[in-house]
């Protein structure tokens, strides 16, 4: 029979402990206060279960040596006591991180639904406004008028053989190659023209690698706001794909071109809280990207 003096000891300490171990608490955090505090726990319920083993040994303890209402010796009260004081400030600390998890969310959302109100308005004035350097289309002008003349008589004319076709298309491959070709090169136009070509199959299987190239291909021309948008287009085709990190990086360093300093924050806080770990290439580009926007 487990002894009555450790009952409310473990009973206590369950209830208190309950709401706070729960596995989304922990899930939502990720710090050292977190894994401190999950040592702290862990201790706690170790000693728990040597007072719950020492009952079940020990069996009950003579009725001149229980004390309180609860039948507590002295000794056993003070632990009781320590216990739950350090289970309060786990509790406290519990509260406390939460708190900190959930402002961090709040303000995250509010970044991403600014970025992409941001990113909708780039692509509204995109659509609204001409081309750069398009000149305004010509007035036809009216032949002048010609004398009648007699309709010629019709001759017969040989039979043609069937006009040759035109060269094979490129395949979506080969499209790609030589698009990533001419970026290399810097011939930013021809690397445009080649991921515009895969891009107008919609159901291509390569159109993610085309828009990671016509993004490219729009920040080497300096059209910065077109390449943001599609830096943004090729983020949303795959936010965990093999170019996600590149492209926000990219976004950002196009925001940053077009003097949008804290959008461009915004999506570095991003690929920060996204990419914890990002590429050993990208560390560099992305301490640079930051430097350059001036974020905190």
């Amino acid at each position: 029979m487990r002894s009555s003096l450790m009952w409310p000891v473990v009973v206590m300490g369950a209830v208190l402990l309950g709401p706070a171990l729960t596995p989304a608490a922990f899930a939502q955090v990720d710090s050292r206060e977190a894994i401190a505090l999950q040592n702290q726990i862990y201790q706690l319920r170790q000693e728990l279960q040597m007072l719950r083993d020492q009952a079940g040994r020990g069996g009950a303890p003579a009725p001149a040596q229980r004390g309180g209402a609860y039948g507590f010796s002295s000794g056993s009260s003070d632990m009781v006591a320590q216990l739950l004081t350090r289970v309060d400030a786990m509790e406290e600390q519990i509260r406390q991180l939460r708190g900190r998890v959930d402002e961090n969310l709040n303000q995250m959302q509010r970044q991403n639904a600014d970025l992409t109100k941001k990113i909708d308005d780039l692509a509204f004035q995109m659509s609204s406004s001409p081309a750069p350097g398009a000149a305004a289309p010509a007035r036809p002008v009216a032949p002048p008028l010609a004398a009648p003349t007699a309709a010629p008589t019709p001759t017969p004319t040989p039979l043609q053989p069937p006009a040759a076709t035109g060269p094979t298309p490129r395949t979506p491959e080969r499209a790609l190659q030589e698009g990533n070709a001419a970026l290399a090169r810097r011939d930013y136009t021809a690397a445009e023209q080649s991921a515009r070509e895969v891009l107008s199959n919609r159901t291509s299987p390569r159109a993610y690698d085309a828009q990671f190239l016509l993004a490219q291909s729009l920040a080497g021309q300096r059209q910065f706001p077109q390449a943001a948008i599609a830096y943004d287009d090729t983020y949303n085709r795959s936010r965990k794909g093999s170019y996600a990190q590149d492209a926000l990086l990219g976004l950002a360093n196009s925001l940053n071109a077009i003097n949008e300093k804290k959008a461009a924050c915004d999506t570095l806080g991003r690929l920060a809280a996204e990419f914890p770990q990002p590429r050993n290439d990208l560390k560099e580009p992305i301490s640079g990207a930051r430097q350059r926007a001036g974020c905190r």
